[in-house]
């Protein structure tokens, strides 16, 4: 019998293999689409894209999926099955009900508008005219609420927001993510009103420096290097390119990050390096062995965000990090930093000011923008707000949170992709990443106290390996409340990542 249910499980497996296959092809198209794809090509990308889309979902909706589940789980020698063939089996079945439930004319379609709102989006961008984007960014928002709307149901999600945020975070309804983000607001509004009230401020100006592009592409490869993401040699499983967005994309032997240089903002693109790096670096190290299976992906897309912001900046803000990299920016932009002091620049990148762009936030400030997001997405799914009315809540909410005034659009509600991408839900994920790289971390001092010097010496290969074995290697073995507490032995927790922001710029700021 045993055999028997072996041989069923086998068969399932390979099942499952083809639409993972087929989704890292629609993810290479889509980077191509974002990096080099001409302007004309849009119209046959987007239907090239929804193609994909249907096709995946005709092999993931086979009833023969439906017919091995049902006979895999009622078999007598099913609890037989290991830890990891089990996950698979779970994960699988999730993935069938879901699909199942999902008309395939509407994963199609939304496929197809995801990639047009794109390219509206990056028009209206440069145009700084929301009116371009809204009809289209409309279309899809009604495409992703009918989603939702009939994923709830077989989610078991109390709203259809709730079902969305299921997608990035599992088992984290938007109610959840709510008091975890109340305790978050409050200490950090008390954070920056001290660092605000701080006699000792930065010296900004050597932040606006203007880099030449062809050096900021030596930091980013350099960058690349030191925390091991491979881009140059023989055997390199990634490569780093331009976007108007950041983003990383690929699957364990072909993972690939892009960044965007600004002349007179070069940590622009340095940051977004770090952190599409962190990114990389989780997908190129999930368990070898879990390839073409469902557990061969990340956590949950928090858990994700946990290590592309510990490599931005729980490691690139730090003075340890800087102690060695300084030196290697000198060299390789010339003359630019060649009067800069070393606490004069690291003061300057952790300088906290509220600001209006998300990706360029400081990492005090940056929880709030999430959150904003995140109350807006809420509202907008809840019917209180609508896509034409997205402006002008964006901008009441930048002034309420950050006491910025936004000026127009593209820094305002049309500055992030997401959106135009249809990741409706991924957002507080960015946050409860934060959060939980700070239990993360919390953890790894106690097993590598001495981490912080091993970074000054240019040695971020234990700590690596300390996130592979701890975090990165069980790809989605577990719901991400299950890896929290096998790391950190807790449930979700934001005071430890308050208590080393605190740490940090009391220091840094002198309270």
């Amino acid at each position: 019998m045993r055999i028997k249910i072996i041989s069923s499980y086998k068969k399932l497996l390979e099942m499952a293999k083809d639409p993972i296959i087929l989704e890292s092809v629609f993810n290479l198209v889509h980077w191509d689409m974002e990096t080099m794809m001409p302007p004309r090509g849009i119209e046959l990308r987007s239907q090239q894209l929804a193609l994909i889309k249907q096709v995946e979902h005709k092999i993931r909706t086979n009833p023969e999926i439906g017919k091995l589940l049902d006979k895999l789980l009622k078999h007598p020698d099913y609890d037989d099955l290991n830890q990891i063939q089990k996950r698979n089996v779970f994960l699988i079945k999730k993935e069938y009900d879901e699909q199942v439930m999902l008309p395939e004319e509407l994963v199609k379609e939304t496929a197809r508008q995801e990639a047009i709102t794109v390219d509206v989006w990056k028009k209206a961008k440069a145009a700084k005219d929301y009116s371009i984007y809204e009809p289209e960014l409309g279309k899809l928002f009604e495409l992703k609420k009918k989603a939702a709307e009939i994923l709830m149901d077989v989610k078991k999600t109390s709203t259809p927001y709730d079902a969305l945020i299921d997608i990035f975070e599992p088992k984290m309804p938007a109610k959840t993510i709510t008091k975890i983000f109340n305790g978050l607001k409050d200490g950090l509004i008390t954070l920056i009103e001290k660092c605000r009230n701080s006699s000792k401020q930065p010296d900004v100006s050597v932040l606006k420096r203007k880099v030449p592009i062809q050096f900021q592409s030596q930091v980013s490869n350099a960058i690349a290097k030191f925390v091991d993401y491979d881009t140059e040699s023989e055997k390199a499983g990634g490569r780093i390119d331009e976007t108007e967005h950041p983003f990383t994309t690929g699957y364990f032997d072909d993972v690939r990050i892009t960044t965007h240089y600004h002349k007179d903002n070069f940590t622009s693109a340095l940051f977004s390096t770090l952190h599409e790096a962190g990114h990389a670096i989780y997908g190129q190290n999930i368990n070898h062995k879990f390839m073409y299976q469902p557990v061969g992906e990340g956590c949950s897309y928090g858990f994700h965000e946990s290590q592309s912001r510990f490599v931005e900046n729980i490691l690139g803000r730090s003075r340890d990090f800087w102690v060695y990299f300084f030196p290697v920016l000198k060299q390789l932009t010339g003359n630019v930093f060649s009067d800069v002091d070393l606490d004069t620049f690291i003061k300057a990148i952790n300088n906290v000011k509220p600001s209006k762009i998300r990706i360029e936030a400081d990492e005090v400030t940056y929880s709030l923008h999430v959150i904003i997001r995140f109350n807006i997405e809420q509202d907008l799914f809840a019917g209180k707000v609508s896509v034409a009315e997205l402006p002008e809540v964006w901008n009441q909410s930048y002034k309420e949170y950050l006491g910025v005034d936004i000026e127009h659009d593209s820094e305002g509600v049309m500055q992030d992709t997401h959106w135009a991408s249809g990741y409706f839900g991924y957002f507080p994920s960015y946050a409860v990443g934060n959060i939980y790289s700070g239990q993360i971390v919390n953890e790894m001092e106690k097993e590598l106290p001495g981490w912080r010097t091993k970074i000054s010496k240019g040695n971020f290969k234990e700590i690596k390996q300390w996130m592979i074995k701890n975090v990165q290697v069980h790809g989605k073995l577990y719901d991400p409340s299950e890896l929290i507490k096998k790391i950190a032995g807790k449930e979700i927790n934001f005071e430890p990542f308050l208590n080393y922001l605190n740490q940090k710029y009391s220091e840094l700021y002198d309270f």
